[in-house]
């Protein structure tokens, strides 16, 4: 535990760094973080042992993220100008997932799933989309574009490949083509419909509820 937060406190600094001394700007090093936070959090299931000590690290952090937004501290990650509970948000996501992995016996598709699809295919999207711009639409008071929500659903099937050749049995065609379709397209529609930031908790509920819809209802059904 001493190690992940000890990489973890790494982890802001080089945002910080990158912040103040390279210039970059808050939405660059945000993302910079957020990826960087993702791949660390992979570690968790195998270096800790309890959901009990992933809660303390992840409450950890998220108290010390409450301060750092309160008095206005690391501007890398609070130096937006929307208003976000996105660097709130992750540490939930974190602990819900590994939870989910704990519930279903340690199947670690149940975490790893979750954690890489906010990890990789939320950066992508607003990659996408603020590159291309391609067919703007509103959702509610934001915008997101055409573009972004299809590089995040092509982003979202690819991990859930990956996930379920590396990770577990490879359930078949239809059953992973299922599992893939719901998990990557109810997490699009989460962070398409998400504000504020919570898309980083509704993602992975998202997929969570993809993968027990299908997993844990349907496939049971066509057997």
């Amino acid at each position: 535990m001493l190690a992940l937060s000890g990489a973890f406190c790494v982890l802001f600094a080089v945002a910080e760094i990158l912040y103040h001394i390279r210039g970059s700007n808050a939405e660059t090093t945000r993302k910079v973080v957020h990826i960087g936070t993702g791949l660390l959090a992979l570690l968790f299931p195998v270096v800790l042992n309890s959901h009990w000590q992933v809660l303390l690290l992840c409450g950890s952090f998220a108290v010390l993220l409450w301060i750092s937004m309160r008095y206005k501290l690391l501007p890398s990650i609070n130096g937006i100008r929307r208003k976000s509970y996105g660097s709130l948000g992750y540490p939930v996501s974190v602990y819900i997932s590994f939870l989910a992995y704990e519930y279903f016996g340690k199947q670690y598709a149940y975490y790893y799933l979750p954690i890489l699809v906010l990890a990789i295919c939320d950066p992508v999207a607003a990659y996408v989309g603020r590159r291309t711009r391609y067919k703007p639409y509103r959702v509610g008071q934001g915008i997101k574009t055409v573009g972004g929500s299809l590089a995040f659903f092509a982003a979202a099937i690819l991990v859930t490949a990956g996930v379920y050749l590396y990770l577990r049995d490879f359930p078949g065609i239809a059953a992973f083509g299922a599992v893939a379709l719901a998990a990557g397209g109810l997490a699009t529609l989460a962070e398409a419909f998400s504000r504020k930031g919570l898309d980083n908790i509704t993602i992975p509920l998202a997929v969570l509820l993809g993968m027990v819809a299908v997993e844990q209802l349907m496939i049971p059904l066509w057997s």
